[in-house]
């Protein structure tokens, strides 16, 4: 089977405000869930994205989730998965997912990570771009050389994130389909639909 994936990043707390969101077998949001990072925005995204009526979802931290910063989440419904420089397989389609934590970057942790992106991944999923790619602010590019460099070895079918508002939209270059789905624009307004993969 074929799974029919529903992408949506950087809500910042408006995840109320999504209405008829498509049916999909798995709903994926890359960060940003948040505004502020604090346990309330937390719990409250979390509450809302567990009984959201999808067979299966993902969803990793994005820069402003602080909250999860060394965190393990207890009690989330076995449909859905948290994903933290780690990985779920779900009908045969591998889904790896890497959070953007600044102590990460400060500590030259981050790189790491990315450096271990295992080669059978089909559906990478992070906050921050591959650099070059649905990441320019203005005249500035935000996404990283290094995810850029394990994305063209890995070469998985889909890589989702967001991070950078103004950037919005989806490009194939090689075998891969990236996709900035960013819900919110540069005004933290919500102007973007969640991006549909079937």
């Amino acid at each position: 089977m074929e799974l029919k994936l529903l992408h949506l990043s950087d809500t910042h707390g408006f995840h109320n405000q999504l209405k008829d969101l498509p049916d999909a077998d798995v709903i994926i949001h890359s960060g940003d869930f948040t505004f502020a990072g604090t346990e309330k925005e937390t719990v409250d995204f979390i509450e809302w994205f567990c009984i959201l009526p999808y067979k299966y979802k993902i969803f990793i931290a994005g820069n402003h989730d602080e909250y999860l910063f060394g965190a393990e989440i207890d009690g989330l419904p076995e449909n859905c998965f948290y994903l933290n420089n780690s990985s779920v397989t779900i009908s045969n389609t591998k889904f790896y997912g890497i959070p953007l934590f600044l102590e990460d970057v400060m500590f030259q942790k981050y790189d790491k990570f990315v450096n271990a992106i295992p080669n059978d991944t089909d559906v990478l999923i992070t906050h921050q771009p591959p650099s070059g790619i649905l990441d320019q602010s203005g005249s500035v590019s935000f996404g990283s050389p290094v995810l850029l460099q394990n994305v063209s070895r890995v070469q998985p079918k889909y890589h989702l994130f967001g991070h950078i508002h103004d950037a919005y939209g989806v490009e194939k270059k090689n075998e891969t389909l990236f996709v900035n789905a960013s819900v919110l624009d540069s005004k933290y307004e919500l102007k973007n639909k969640p991006v549909f993969l079937g």
